[in-house]
């Protein structure tokens, strides 16, 4: 399905916005297709912008990336691994339940009150560990958060940073995790919509996909950003207005639908 400049460049903003800020980009995408009137398969566009996205986490965070690639068997890594196995297993296992819900608005919307519920209480949180201080069973804890949040309208960083909170990470420690854990998950959802186009869903490049790509990876930066900051001053409660508002005004469209 074609995708004009215009399109490319709201998409790109409201993926590269909400993937980082706690209020669901699967979500958002779900309502901003819809309001578009974009129902056609918008696959290969959907690989560009997870990976405009990408690229923001790497440019926000080079520093433990590249600490990270200089010891690539450290304890560290391992917890990343671990923490990316629960949403591996459900990604596969359940692809055709969250298949399903992608078509749900009504779903959508429960899935951004469960979400607005989980960051008003995370606010009350405020844990001491670091990420060495992490355990085992910690790390599978967040990816289990993490896992569930490929439901659209359930917000994976919201999602993770709030199993992070409540194994008692400090909030700029459970930003960390949070965020460095979406490269291995971005990049599955990637492989996959790769996978899926190579299976004959098709379709061909054009010069928007770059456009929105580009625009993902600026907003997603400045996301990312906005986010640590109100994240330290524990104002994650604004989210939940937001989220419980759209929720709202998705329930009360599908009533007089």
């Amino acid at each position: 399905m074609t995708i004009n400049a215009l399109e490319a460049i709201l998409l790109g903003l409201v993926q590269g916005l909400t993937e980082f800020l706690p209020v669901s980009s699967s979500g958002h995408l779900v309502i901003t297709q819809a309001i578009l009137g974009i129902s056609g398969d918008v696959l290969i566009f959907d690989v560009f912008v997870h990976l405009g996205t990408l690229v923001a986490v790497f440019v926000a965070f080079w520093g433990d990336i590249v600490a990270i690639l200089r010891r690539p068997f450290c304890r560290f890594t391992l917890l990343i691994i671990i923490g990316c196995i629960p949403a591996a297993l459900m990604g596969f296992f359940l692809d055709d339940f969250f298949s399903g819900l992608f078509r749900s608005l009504t779903a959508v919307a429960i899935a951004l009150i469960i979400t607005g519920i989980l960051l008003f209480i995370s606010d009350r949180f405020d844990g001491q560990k670091t990420v060495n201080d992490m355990k085992i069973t910690d790390a599978l804890v967040v990816g289990l958060f993490q896992g569930c949040a490929i439901a659209p309208g359930l917000s994976r960083s919201g999602s993770t940073i709030f199993g992070s909170l409540i194994c008692g990470l400090k909030r700029s420690e459970a930003a960390k995790f949070s965020f460095i854990i979406s490269i291995p998950v971005i990049l599955g959802a990637a492989a996959k919509e790769i996978f899926d186009v190579t299976q004959g869903v098709g379709g061909t490049i054009e010069w928007t996909y770059f456009l929105g790509a580009a625009v993902a990876a600026i907003s997603g930066y400045a996301a990312i950003r906005i986010f640590l900051k109100l994240l330290e001053k524990k104002s994650m409660r604004y989210f939940s207005i937001y989220v419980w508002i759209v929720a709202a005004a998705l329930l009360i469209s599908r009533i007089f639908a």
